[in-house]
């Protein structure tokens, strides 16, 4: 019998916030008749803490959960949860759970009880919080294949809420890519430009211009995006570019790479078996990476307030 055995076996000894409590992995439970199980009807974060000398820090705690807050209320929940509702048991749950290596913490906020897919409530409220060890395709990098699934239109989903549902499309374009042979997908928009891969965004390097999509290419208005424009500007003293960016563009870039909070900052070393480069990852994209570990481990001072310490 199933009975959740690998998530038990995995995770069992976690500790979890569920609705005003801290629970046992395995008594977090929300029922199969729920809006949040038969429609997905719910929105949550992805955001990462990070161990340092000075102990665990949340990066961009505060963007985050101001996200959160915006994507409660574009799904019309007859109940938001305040950034202070959410971060204070937020940053207890990662204590409690005794964490010294990379967290990744999700909160999530969905429809439960038993009504139909335009039920606003009553809202409940999940968090939790696993080791996230960083992947070997973070240095070597990752194979990419453009998608036949095209990118949701913000006509259709909005694509600026970080919605359970949403991410079907995004699974659809990752499952592709991965029986095809590649590590993952990158996906157009309705338009035919470059959107953003399954929960991550797209930067390239073409003709010693750091570029990437516009926030209005449909894609998530991504933190980690904002962070990586910053640091080209402060950091890399290189003056980012947003803008359409074409298929065909792809296969001259010098350079290409996806951010997000999972995926921090991957190089793409080919695209579609088009080798990218050189073929490993790539200076700025180095310099980026650099940059990035360097705040969020602690390693160069916080001049912008990104930690916050637990």
């Amino acid at each position: 019998m199933y009975r959740r055995s690998i998530a038990l076996n995995k995770f069992k000894n976690l500790t979890v916030y569920f609705n005003g409590e801290f629970l046992p992995w395995e008594e977090a439970r929300v029922h199969v008749f729920s809006p949040a199980v038969k429609y997905g009807a719910g929105v949550f974060e992805g955001i990462c803490a990070y161990m340092s000398d000075n102990g665990m820090n949340i990066f961009r705690l505060g963007e985050h959960l101001a996200r959160l807050e915006y994507s409660q209320q574009v799904m019309r929940f007859e109940r938001i949860f305040t950034a202070e509702e959410i971060g204070l048991p937020l940053k207890e749950l990662v204590k409690r759970n005794g964490f010294n290596k990379t967290v990744h913490i999700r909160p999530t906020i969905y429809v439960d009880g038993t009504g139909e897919s335009a039920a606003a409530g009553p809202v409940g409220i999940s968090i939790t919080a696993v080791e996230r060890p960083r992947p070997t395709i973070a240095m070597e990098g990752c194979s990419v294949q453009i998608s036949s699934w095209q990118r949701l239109a913000d006509l259709s989903m909005p694509t600026r809420v970080k919605a359970n549902a949403n991410y079907n499309n995004s699974r659809f374009a990752a499952m592709q890519a991965q029986v095809d042979g590649y590590t993952t997908a990158l996906m157009l928009n309705s338009r035919g430009h470059i959107a953003e891969g399954p929960g991550m965004c797209f930067f390239m390097v073409r003709g010693g211009q750091v570029v990437t999509p516009t926030i209005t290419s449909s894609i998530l208005e991504s933190i980690t995006r904002d962070t990586i424009l910053t640091l080209c500007r402060d950091e890399l003293r290189l003056e980012p570019i947003e803008r359409d960016i074409e298929r065909s563009e792809l296969f001259s870039a010098s350079e290409a790479f996806f951010c997000g909070t999972a995926w921090e900052i991957t190089p793409i070393t080919n695209i579609d078996g088009f080798v990218i480069g050189d073929g490993g990852p790539g200076e700025i994209t180095g310099l980026l990476q650099k940059a990035y570990f360097d705040i969020v481990e602690g390693r160069t001072a916080d001049k912008r307030d990104w930690l916050t310490p637990v």
